[in-house]
């Protein structure tokens, strides 16, 4: 935000002019470091809507934007330049709007003497817990370009990971638009010409085409009640979806799907290895490691499990132990934890098991595509083809009375 400010410099000059902060007092505290003596300080006034918070999906800041932040503020310190310094070369050359307002303010926050973890956390929606955790304990440790770097691979494969889902999944929901919109047009344009044609030969027709003409005057007349109630039914799933009963229901029903169910369960667990995994490595202690993999879980089935397990843990029954009592958790995942904590290298061990699930994720993702395309050719064609039949079926049919 910005503020205006009135004041004298240490040559006794009045000064006037406008400063950006997170906050009035950080404006305050920002030009009294660069030696301003403040005798008026107020907010800018403005009254240009903030598109930010009108149309929030068009401002959002990309996973790939952190990890390449990340991965230059680790260059440029390890290059012996202060933060402060590094965020104000990054901000200045941030294309993203969003983004560059954000490292303005952490600058701020920064000159006005507060750590960068605790800048960070002004900012949830962009960095997320394990990221702030993360760069908290490299501050701490003196290891923060280490830190940087090890979570930008972090979040970096989580992106590529979720980009391989969505490229696999496109062209069958690109086919199953098409699929509908060719279906739509049959039984919106075409069907009803046949309809006039036949009741003006007055024919009787056939078992299978008088089917077709009823579901079709069905939707015609009924078309938007069904859609009413489908829409109705609609908003009140994603209405109890967004409970947190309803949200734990939604999550345990992904879970049950078959042969996506176990995609799901695989990528959750592998990024749950991982985080343990860049959490461990980084000197947390397991108890508040497993608190962060809580918060960063997005399946609310798996957080409450790995909540069990923290529970547990504090009781003295280790890691493995606990997560043998839930089927959510897999033998190979309790397996490898089990030896890790045995031997010290649980950190080595998690990751090994996330790169394991990974694969296994890709693979049957893969397979469940390939899959899909020709089930969804087999179901269209079926479809065209009871279409068609039913048609020809009545033309011969009207042919055969009028012969």
């Amino acid at each position: 935000m910005n503020y205006n400010y009135l004041g004298y410099n240490e040559d006794k000059q009045v000064v006037k002019g406008t400063v950006a902060a997170s906050s009035q007092e950080a404006a305050g505290q920002l030009l009294a470091h660069d030696g301003y003596r403040v005798l008026s300080l107020k907010p800018v006034a403005t009254f240009t809507p903030n598109w930010e918070q009108l149309f929030p999906s068009l401002y959002r800041v990309k996973p790939a934007s952190i990890v390449m932040l990340s991965r230059q503020l680790a260059l440029l310190l390890e290059s012996g330049i202060d933060i402060v310094t590094s965020l104000e070369l990054l901000r200045g050359q941030e294309s993203n709007r969003t983004l560059r307002r954000v490292l303005e303010e952490i600058v701020a926050d920064l000159r006005s003497g507060h750590r960068l973890s605790a800048a960070l956390d002004r900012h949830p929606e962009i960095f997320p817990p394990v990221y702030r955790r993360s760069l908290s304990v490299g501050e701490q440790t003196g290891g923060l370009e280490t830190v940087l770097r090890q979570v930008a691979d972090h979040m970096e494969r989580e992106n590529t990971t979720a980009k391989e889902v969505k490229g696999a999944l496109r062209y069958p929901a690109i086919v199953a638009v098409v699929a509908v919109i060719v279906i739509g047009v049959l039984v919106t344009f075409v069907l009803p010409a046949f309809t006039d044609l036949y009741s003006s030969l007055g024919a009787e027709l056939p078992l299978l085409t008088r089917m077709l003409l009823d579901a079709v005057d069905g939707l015609q007349q009924y078309g938007l009640y069904l859609m009413a109630a489908a829409a109705g039914v609609i908003v009140a799933a994603l209405t109890y979806v967004k409970t947190p009963a309803g949200r734990y229901q939604w999550h345990r029903l992904l879970l049950r799907l078959p042969l996506m169910g176990r995609v799901i369960q695989l990528d959750e667990l592998a990024r749950c290895c991982r985080n343990m995994s860049l959490l461990f490595r980084a000197g947390l202690p397991l108890p508040e490691i497993m608190s962060l993999v809580v918060q960063g879980s997005n399946n609310r089935v798996l957080a409450k499990a790995l909540s069990d397990v923290r529970e547990d843990m504090l009781k003295g029954e280790g890691m493995s132990q606990p997560m043998a009592k839930n089927p959510i958790f897999l033998p190979l995942m309790v397996q490898m934890v089990k030896v890790g904590e045995e031997t010290g290298n649980l950190d080595d061990t998690l990751l090994s098991v996330a790169q394991g699930f990974e694969t296994e994720a890709e693979d049957k993702t893969q397979s469940l595509v390939e899959l899909i395309q020709p089930a969804m050719t087999l179901i269209i064609g079926l479809v065209v083809a009871f279409i068609a039949l039913s048609m020809f079926s009545a033309m011969y049919s009207v042919y055969g009375q009028m012969a």
